[in-house]
């Protein structure tokens, strides 16, 4: 049978205390966020550490951190954290083990219930809220008895045991799916997706000689200056065999001549009121988004020529490694990170195509292999001689229009799996509270 009880009835505030050495070595701890737990730290010499009276943790107590209570920074202080220091900053209890079962209480922490009790025994503004020691002692909860709550923890693993199959077997599905992707990307890439007829007879070699001719005259016109010369492609190169009428080339041979490889800016976006919009990493993962940060008219004039015209590819050069974004007309007129590299495809090109293959796992590997070190950096060297294939534009087009068909496939499944997964939290997190009385 439940009863209600407080807190404050099986959590019994500790405080040993200790004066910090200089000459002693500390363990220290650390709680992480979101029911994440404590765990060690690290260790320190005392002459180190700046708070000089602080108190001593034991295994087994609750420890909860009166700053971060409400975004779930509290958990059972394991072996590993046994006679730790902490500061008053974080508060220990020793748990009644006679009123209330450890697993049960740690399964009740790491419920929204528990983080809204906790929220509510917080004051303070918004970003320098404290839990109040005596409000968090006074919440009250219905308890069962030590027998009902051993039968309820069975009960949880039994459940979280079957969540976890069901979210496994849905990270599989969107494994799938990503597999699907990408082999749609590398059936297109070797030319077997769709037919490869054309009415005029042309071929990938002729489009890239007429690429080749443009810039000639470009070069001729003092348009531009005369490209270095990219290292002829060996016969062992290509990876996989291609239609006839396609040929092999390298990005560096399919750029708009008038608009090199290049790098952002060297500076951080700020959060100005108003400037020149800022593209970052992160904002290539949302492409129709008006970027977050912004740089200072006055010092972005010195990296105009990066700015963006509006039909670019963006690819990430360094952290994530070959992160794929296509420009569009609201980041017109934006600047770049030092992190993006801007790449205008010739106008001769399908821009997607381009795109689909940037996609596509051989290149991304490329990328990704070429880039092994401590500080992976895709280089505009390395860039430019990605190895491409390329048919004539009667075929770029007609496999665009299908990879588009089905990724717009791929898409609609992976929502479905998506809002399934999305559905088996919700009902798992409701089952715990109904299991666990919260």
């Amino acid at each position: 049978m439940a009863r209600l009880v407080k807190f404050g009835d099986f959590l019994k505030r500790s405080k040993i205390p200790i004066e910090i050495s200089d000459i002693e070595t500390y363990k220290r701890v650390t709680i992480r966020i979101k029911h994440g737990g404590v765990s060690l730290r690290d260790s320190e010499i005392g002459k180190k550490i700046g708070t000089k009276k602080q108190f001593i943790l034991k295994q087994g107590q609750f420890i909860v951190s009166k700053i971060d209570a409400r975004y779930g920074a509290f958990g059972i202080a394991p072996e590993e954290v046994d006679n730790a220091i902490i500061t008053g900053n974080f508060w220990a209890y020793d748990v009644d083990f006679d009123i209330i079962d450890i697993d049960w209480f740690n399964q009740f922490t790491n419920s929204q219930y528990f983080y809204d009790l906790c929220e509510r025994a917080s004051s303070g503004i918004t970003h320098r809220k404290y839990l109040s020691e005596t409000a968090f002692l006074d919440n009250e909860i219905m308890l069962p008895n030590l027998q009902e709550q051993k039968k309820s923890i069975q009960h949880v693993e039994s459940l979280k045991l079957n969540g976890n199959n069901i979210s496994s077997e849905i990270t599989h599905q969107l494994d799938l799916i990503k597999d699907l992707r990408q082999a749609f990307l590398r059936e297109a890439m070797q030319g077997v997706l769709v037919s490869n007829e054309t009415q005029s007879g042309a071929t990938g070699t002729d489009l890239l000689a007429e690429i080749q001719a443009e810039k000639t005259q470009l070069v001729k016109e003092k348009k531009i200056k005369k490209p270095k010369t990219l290292a002829p492609i060996t016969e062992d190169e290509p990876p996989f065999d291609i239609p006839k009428n396609w040929t092999w080339c390298r990005l560096g041979d399919t750029l708009n001549y008038e608009f090199t490889l290049s790098y952002g800016v060297l500076v951080p976006g700020n959060d100005v009121v108003s400037g020149v919009p800022f593209v970052r990493v992160q904002d290539l993962d949302y492409p129709y988004r008006q970027p977050a940060k912004c740089i200072d008219i006055e010092i972005e004039k010195k990296f105009s020529k990066t700015r963006l015209k509006g039909n670019e590819l963006l690819i990430c050069v360094v952290g994530s490694i070959g992160k794929i974004c296509k420009v569009n007309y609201l980041w017109k007129d934006a600047n770049i990170a030092r992190a993006v590299c801007r790449y205008m495809p010739n106008k001769l090109l399908n821009r997607d195509f381009i795109y689909y293959l940037l996609l596509s796992e051989s290149i991304q590997n490329y990328f990704k292999s070429s880039t092994k070190s401590i500080n992976p950096t895709l280089n505009v060297n390395l860039l430019e001689r990605t190895l491409f294939p390329i048919p004539p534009l009667e075929i770029q087009e007609r496999i665009v229009a299908k990879l588009d068909e089905l990724m717009a496939v791929c898409d609609a499944l992976e929502t479905h799996v998506k809002q399934n997964q999305h559905t088996n939290e919700q009902l798992l997190q409701q089952v715990l509270r109904e299991a666990l009385g919260a």
